[in-house]
């Protein structure tokens, strides 16, 4: 665990690195952005100068790392506003919208793996085939104006996009969780069919145990490592699929402000999106690592 623990370290630095040298390629100057292109150039350099945008780009980066070293994401470029407290408002908005495409995905992809891994080679198994493969060539920028043109514009069922309405939530957890539910469903099916002919899964029909005890108590267990590895994965990604999904349908959570950052060349917000997502998909994998040894205790970490 100390190990895997120190690997974040230089994890967590390379994406600070690569974060910071990327927003500062992007073409665009902020100062510009704030001041209009007819602005005096002795009130550029003083707003340049002000925000810390005239020093060079190692020493801006090392006030940065030693910002973050005591916890200060530091101030928006536009609004003077702390990001700590902005990041605070956008946090629990992309949460709940995750968790629930994940509860989504979960609900869908667990159950028709299963059903495609007992009736292997039927109409099943290809009806849930085919779905998952036709979910998962859809990308959310695409998916999401489609459920929004069809459940929101047509049908009328569910607001088009924001958060003001109980069932704004539920288009674009839909858009995210189609997805994620499409490689759950291969995943499952495939890990399925790999137990459901081991000795241990035979033994237990054979005792005369009730055939969905069998399932779900033996052969599900057993598959569900690798099913566990690719929630753990893509519930990290659904953190970088918010970034599109919050912006189609203008949920305010912390993709969309990371997008307003960038169009706003408003370095430290970009930055410290990011970092927030980069560690919560670092966090995540973690604490898949540690799942496996309560789901299986013959899995031991590498020494």
């Amino acid at each position: 665990m100390i190990k895997r623990l120190l690997g974040v370290v230089p994890v967590v630095f390379g994406v600070l690195l690569l974060t910071f040298l990327l927003v500062h390629l992007v073409p665009g100057d902020p100062i510009e952005v704030m001041l209009g292109e007819s602005a005096p150039m002795a009130d550029r350099a003083k707003l340049r100068a002000e925000l810390g945008l005239d020093q060079s780009l190692p020493v801006q980066f090392l006030h940065y790392l030693q910002a973050l070293a005591h916890g200060d994401f530091g101030y928006s470029i536009h609004t003077r506003k702390p990001i700590a407290d902005m990041l605070l408002i956008r946090i629990p908005a992309t949460a709940a919208l995750a968790l629930c495409a994940l509860a989504i995905a979960i609900g869908l992809g667990l159950p028709l793996g299963i059903i495609a891994a007992l009736r292997q080679g039927k109409w099943q198994d290809g009806l849930a085939t085919l779905s998952s493969l036709t979910l998962s060539a859809m990308p959310h920028f695409w998916l999401g104006p489609l459920l929004m043109l069809l459940f929101a514009l047509w049908l009328g069922w569910l607001p088009v996009s924001g958060m003001s309405e109980p069932g704004s939530i539920v288009l674009p957890a839909l858009t995210l969780g189609f997805g994620l539910a499409a490689i759950l469903t291969r995943m499952t099916r495939a890990s399925m069919l790999e137990v459901m002919n081991e000795d241990f899964v035979r033994t237990a029909r054979a005792k005369g145990i009730n055939e969905h005890k069998v399932i779900l108590r033996h052969a599900l267990r057993a598959a569900l490592l690798p099913i566990v590895t690719v929630v753990g994965l893509q519930l990290g990604s659904l953190l970088a699929g918010t970034v599109i999904t919050e912006t189609v349908f203008g949920w305010e959570g912390i993709g969309r402000l990371l997008v307003e950052s960038i169009e706003k060349r408003d370095y430290p917000v970009t930055q410290a999106c990011v970092v927030v997502i980069a560690l919560t998909y670092v966090v995540i994998n973690l604490l898949t690592d540690l799942l496996y040894t309560r789901i299986d205790p013959r899995v031991r970490f590498a020494s």
